[in-house]
């Protein structure tokens, strides 16, 4: 790979992935493309992370520059409105973001001769799973804004495939883990920080659904077998769930693991909740059988204590962390409460004059 274009990578999973690409491929240019929505939502980074690309370009993926994608060789796209709350909210952005725009990204790419094309794809789009573990050629069943996004993009990228154009949909488990971005909205990441916190983990349900995970860092591996796959290994179109067996978790599971983590832990159960219908266990044996030296190395505790030590690491002690900008939607509520976003979550050129700082007193 000469030239890597990555999409979206100043978000949660993307300063892992630019470590991981920086380390496996030293000679490539790789160049970033993001909003920057959350460019300020830091954590304990000793470095910034865009430091270790060769180019930062700040735009919108709905409005792609012009020359973007020459002589690039490969496409990471990550971009997209991210989890169901923020789907809820911004439904019909989440729908031009995620795959409306994530479809013209595609077709330029094409266009331009990128010969390989990666989609963060998601298992969340088998919705209300059952028992049985999902695999790729199991219904699908989109329960949110965010995951029908998934499954609309996943249908329109397969007719673009062929000898010249891999396309790559990584069916990524729901993301755990540290980042130099810490995203607390993600269910592993959410327990910790309120054990470390406040010694308390508050299950929204009844703790009886089942989630897949997998460790960012486990993501960044996964991205970079998918840019150097050949066509015969998966063909020229491949979706694929991406993560393990063995991080098939209940909710309930997750929380007592954390509390194991942090002693004294307590752990309180909404037995009266309605179920959370967004419950599926995956069986990712294809990518065990087309990927084995790119499996999950993470493990679940290893995880938790990552966390855990990095919360500690930076002070944090706020029990009210779920309105706080560690969580994405507080982030883009607290943009448009300002007026620097606009319906559409684009920037606003003009924004509202902030209060002026008080003068510092020597």
């Amino acid at each position: 790979m000469q030239r890597i274009l990555i999409t979206g990578n100043m978000g949660y999973v993307g300063p892992g992935v630019v470590r991981h690409l920086r380390q496996q491929f030293p000679q490539a240019e790789l160049i970033g493309y993001d909003m920057g929505y959350f460019a300020h939502c830091l954590t304990g980074a000793r470095r910034l992370p865009e430091s270790r690309l060769d180019r930062q370009i700040f735009g919108d993926i709905r409005q792609l520059p012009a020359g973007l994608l020459d002589g690039v060789d490969a496409v990471v796209n990550l971009a997209a409105i991210s989890n169901d709350p923020m789907g809820q909210t911004y439904e019909q952005v989440t729908l031009d973001v995620n795959y409306r725009a994530g479809i013209e990204l595609a077709r330029q790419a094409k266009a331009a001769g990128v010969s390989s094309f990666i989609f963060a794809s998601s298992c969340s789009m088998y919705g209300a799973g059952g028992e049985g573990a999902k695999r790729e050629t199991s219904e699908l069943n989109p329960l949110t804004a965010y995951a029908r996004s998934k499954v609309m993009t996943e249908q329109d990228l397969r007719p673009l495939a062929d000898d010249n154009f891999l396309i790559t949909c990584l069916r990524f488990a729901t993301a755990c883990g540290w980042s130099d971005r810490l995203r607390l909205d993600l269910v592993v990441n959410d327990f910790v920080a309120g054990a470390v916190a406040a010694g308390e983990i508050s299950i929204l349900s009844d703790g009886t659904p089942w989630r897949p995970l997998i460790h960012v860092q486990d993501m960044a591996r996964a991205i970079e077998w998918a840019i150097g796959r050949p066509a015969e290994v998966g063909g020229t179109f491949l979706a694929v769930n991406t993560g393990s067996e063995q991080w098939n978790y209940q909710v309930r599971d997750l929380a007592y693991a954390v509390a194991d983590s942090l002693p004294g832990t307590q752990v309180s159960l909404n037995a009266a909740a309605p179920p959370d219908k967004r419950s599926y266990r995956v069986d990712f044996s294809l990518y065990r059988e087309l990927a084995p030296t790119h499996q999950p190395r993470r493990t679940l505790s290893d995880t938790i204590d990552e966390l855990r030590d990095g919360l500690l690491g930076m002070n944090f002690r706020d029990a009210t962390f779920r309105s706080s900008e560690l969580m994405r939607l507080r982030v883009l509520t607290g943009l448009r409460e300002t007026h620097e976003l606009g319906d559409d979550l684009s920037w606003v050129r003009a924004v509202a004059t902030r209060p002026a700082l008080a003068p510092v007193i020597a």
